[in-house]
């Protein structure tokens, strides 16, 4: 019996579907938008054709697999031999003859900027394009695979459980994470997944669409130089900003389990692809009003989610810091621990996520309105937010009180969109 007695996600039921939808999607979304445009306009039903399943072939491929593991091993060695700073992450929950913080290298963002080069002038990134599936499906089958080992490798003595990963159903505790930060020596399994193979694997990926567009049309165009720039500054902001995530959910509460190995590994990577691979084979050919239109909600999106966040990270490593001290804050029960309630958090609790999101929606708008596949991401993601802020909200009103908490969300009463909701 384990020491946690409440579920998230439906519980074991719902992580198990989850477990089983997540990488049929995938595929799904290949199908529907692909070289052979299948979903057009909103007709999504057209898209469970049984005559468009694929095959094994088209599914599974040994090479496809071999790149996936020689890619992780890659992105291991650089971390591993490449210089960076050695940083403590966030204070941990106590934990018997346990550390009272984790070290962290950061060279993520020279990871960034000695992978990409390299793959980009050794290899025919158009391969991509054609193996895209298979290299789906194998990425999947390989984060299922890890997380099994590192379910199995949370039962030995020490290991450091997180909070909400020990209910003793092994559905469950598989889906959401045994353990708060498995490791091996200084690799940290998490924080390496979490922003090294997926997200600069995505870049790769678009790159590879770039290539092919280039050798099928004869051009690249306006659309995909957008995506491909806007997505590649996204995943740059990440890592540069590599220090940022220590104090995030995911490092600090969450267990690493199949719902955070699937998402940096497979799902990330082949779900927020799909703009650029649509754009090979249907290039909308927007005019330049609207190409300006795409990218001035993509600078908006940025901007907000970039300077809310910093503003919240450098709150959080230092509240003397001249950029943050002038901020309003309420005091809670948490000894040293204080919110804020002005600057960019005081216009909404999640003012992030809005600006997230309008980034995300920018992508799609990229495309054109040829279907409403290439939309999945910024409705798929607008889902994922409400329900991370709700369940921020749930762990905050545990943390800090209910009186607390309430007070809070009085002087803060927005979520999203400053006077809207």
């Amino acid at each position: 019996m384990g020491t946690t007695t409440e579920y998230e996600f439906g519980g074991p039921f719902g992580a198990f579907m989850t477990m089983v939808s997540l990488p049929a999607v995938i595929v799904f979304l290949y199908v529907a938008c692909g070289k052979d445009l299948v979903v057009r306009g909103v007709d999504v039903p057209a898209a469970f054709d049984a005559s468009l399943v694929p095959s094994f072939d088209e599914l599974w491929s040994w090479d496809a697999v071999a790149v996936c593991l020689l890619w992780f091993a890659f992105l291991v060695v650089l971390e591993r031999v490449l210089p960076g700073e050695v940083v403590p992450g966030s204070k941990l929950p106590p934990h018997k003859d346990g550390p009272e913080f984790l070290e962290y290298k950061l060279n993520g963002h020279l990871t960034f900027w000695v992978s990409l080069p390299a793959v980009y002038f050794a290899c025919d990134l158009t391969w991509i394009y054609d193996q895209y599936l298979q290299l789906a499906v194998a990425a999947s089958v390989l984060s299922a695979l890890l997380s099994l080992y590192l379910y199995a490798m949370s039962f030995r003595p020490g290991a450091q459980l997180a909070a909400g990963g020990d209910t003793g159903n092994p559905v469950y505790d598989f889906f959401i994470g045994r353990e708060l930060n498995p490791r091996i020596g200084s690799f940290d399994w998490k924080e390496f997944c979490e922003l090294r193979p997926g997200l600069i694997g995505w870049v790769v990926i678009n790159l590879g669409m770039l290539q092919k567009q280039q050798e099928q049309l004869g051009y690249v165009s306006d659309s995909m130089w957008l995506v491909v720039a806007a997505q590649a500054l996204y995943v740059w902001d990440s890592l540069y900003m590599e220090r940022a995530i220590l104090t995030t959910m995911d490092i600090t509460t969450d267990g690493f389990g199949f719902m955070l190995a699937f998402g940096d590994l497979a799902w990330v990577p082949f779900t927020y692809s799909l703009q650029a691979r649509f754009l090979v084979d249907h290039d909308p050919q927007l005019s330049r009003e609207a190409v300006a239109a795409v990218a001035a909600v993509s600078f908006l999106g940025y901007t907000v989610f970039r300077l809310s966040n910093s503003e919240k990270d450098r709150f959080r490593r230092n509240p003397n810091d001249p950029a943050v001290a002038h901020l309003k804050t309420m005091d809670t029960n948490k000894p040293g621990r204080k919110l804020l309630v002005s600057g960019w958090w005081g216009m909404a609790r999640k003012i992030n996520y809005t600006g997230d999101w309008l980034n995300g929606l920018s992508w799609s708008m990229a495309t054109g309105t040829a279907s409403i596949i290439t939309y999945f991401y910024p409705i798929y993601f607008a889902v994922l937010l409400v329900h991370r802020a709700m369940r921020d909200d749930h762990m905050c009103t545990q943390k800090y009180g209910v009186k607390v908490w309430s007070e809070f969300k009085r002087r803060v009463p927005y979520v999203f969109i400053p006077y809207v909701i």
